[in-house]
């Protein structure tokens, strides 16, 4: 269902749960960042929310993110089911709001871990990959849906990819000088973050072809084995810095993302600004040879 405006609410939700992300990852980069200059163990986000338990203002400030993780999830589900972006009903909308829905689910986790480190509880434990992947295989089917889920995650982090090469983003960024000056470092995040996606997609693949729950992995898998390779040390600091620029982009969007179903006709997003950039300079070529 879509509708001609949506509420004002989801705006703030949509900025307090972006800045949740934007914390969380700037931790994590810094974190990865650290261990790939000292050999030590890599973390990933639920271990970055675990570092803060320890300080003075820690369980407060889990709280807040936890808040954030939560209103970030309320926007995804109510985006998707209200079609806040404008995605349209056809298959390709339909996947969009489907990608929009899960990372609602992902980031309600994140809601509930920081709730529970806030408490003094742990954070929920194990790694989620491969909890999935022995659900999956205990399923009918279980081999190719763990496959499955493989390739959706190499997928998802292809997806990342393009949108920062093709800058799918600017659609929904507001032009502005910081928002222009700061667009190198948003394809990076995005770039880095869709090759730790797709990289524990293809643990799960892997998982799936021999149907050992063991060999799949979330992010602390997928950043050993990029240390792993020739030259380990140097590319998992650059993967770590691509994570504090995917913090950036996270803080752009809370900043200067738009809602579609709720800006007005008078506002100018990267994209437009881009187009009519682009359409100025044919003009004035067409000139020169007219």
């Amino acid at each position: 269902m879509s509708q001609d405006r949506a509420p004002a609410w989801v705006v703030p939700a949509m900025r307090f749960g972006y800045s949740a992300r934007g914390l969380t990852y700037a931790l994590l980069g810094g974190l990865v960042f650290s261990a790939a200059l000292t050999g030590g163990q890599t973390e990933d986000t639920q271990s970055a929310l675990a570092t803060l338990r320890g300080e003075s203002f820690g369980p407060l400030l889990l709280w807040v993110l936890g808040a954030g993780f939560a209103a970030y999830a309320i926007w995804r589900f109510i985006c998707a089911f209200m079609d806040l972006e404008r995605r349209g009903h056809d298959l390709k909308g339909i996947v969009a709001r489907l990608g929009q829905t899960f990372s609602g689910g992902v980031s309600a986790g994140l809601a509930v871990t920081s709730a529970r480190l806030a408490m003094g509880a742990g954070g929920g434990g194990g790694d989620s990959a491969r909890t999935l992947a022995s659900w999956l295989l205990q399923q009918p089917f279980g081999k190719w849906l763990v496959m499955a889920a493989g390739l959706v995650a190499i997928g998802a982090g292809g997806y990342y990819g393009l949108k920062a090469l093709k800058e799918k983003y600017k659609a929904h960024m507001r032009a502005t000088p910081t928002s222009r000056k700061l667009d190198p470092v948003v394809k990076a995040g995005l770039i880095a973050h869709g090759i730790v996606i797709a990289i524990i997609g293809g643990f799960l693949v892997y998982a799936g072809l021999t149907s050992d729950p063991s060999e799949a992995g979330g992010m602390t898998t997928a950043f050993e084995a990029v240390r792993a390779q020739p030259y380990g040390q140097v590319l998992l600091a650059a993967l770590a810095l691509g994570l504090v620029a995917f913090a950036v982009y996270c803080f752009v969007e809370a900043r200067y993302r738009v809602v579609p179903a709720r800006a007005g006709d008078d506002v100018t997003t990267l994209a437009a600004r881009a187009r009519a950039k682009a359409e100025g300079a044919t003009r004035r070529m067409a000139s020169q040879i007219g």
